[in-house]
C-alpha cells in the first residue's frame, strides 16, 4: 500500500480484528465506547496545558508521539465503527460540511461606521 486509502485501512482493521476473533466484541455500542475512551485519552494529554503549551505540543518528541498514537487510536475505532454500520466516513463528512455551510452562512461584511465630523476642528 503506497498511498493511504480509507477503504483499505478499514479493510485492514476488520481483517486484524477477525484474525484474532475480536469481531464478536466489535458491536456498534462497544466501538462507540472505545472511541470515546480513546478520545478521552487524547484529551488527557492536553488537560492541564495552557493554550500556548497545547499549540506547541508537537515540538516535544515524547508528547508528539503520544498525541499521534492517540489520534491513530481514535481514527482506528471510528473507521471500525463506520465499517460495522456501513457508513462511508468521507461521504458522511462531506454531507455534514455541506449542511453546516447552509446552516452557518458566511456573514455579510460589517459596514464601516459613517464618518463623523471631527469635534475638535476649527470649522
Amino acid at each position: 500500500m503506497t498511498e493511504l486509502d480509507v477503504t483499505e485501512l478499514q479493510r485492514r482493521l476488520v481483517a486484524f480484528a477477525a484474525a484474532r476473533d475480536w469481531g464478536q466484541y466489535h458491536t456498534p455500542k462497544n466501538l462507540a465506547a472505545a472511541l470515546s475512551v480513546e478520545a478521552s485519552e487524547l484529551l488527557e494529554i492536553f488537560q492541564w496545558l495552557t493554550p500556548e503549551q497545547s499549540a506547541r505540543i508537537m515540538d516535544e518528541p515524547g508528547a508528539a508521539h503520544r498525541v499521534t498514537d492517540e489520534v491513530a487510536d481514535v481514527l482506528a475505532y471510528l473507521l471500525q465503527f463506520c465499517a460495522e454500520l456501513g457508513i462511508d466516513p468521507l461521504r458522511a463528512l462531506a454531507a455534514k460540511i455541506e449542511r453546516n455551510e447552509e446552516r452557518f452562512p458566511v456573514p455579510d461584511p460589517v459596514p464601516d461606521p459613517p464618518e463623523t465630523p471631527d469635534r475638535h476642528s476649527s470649522e
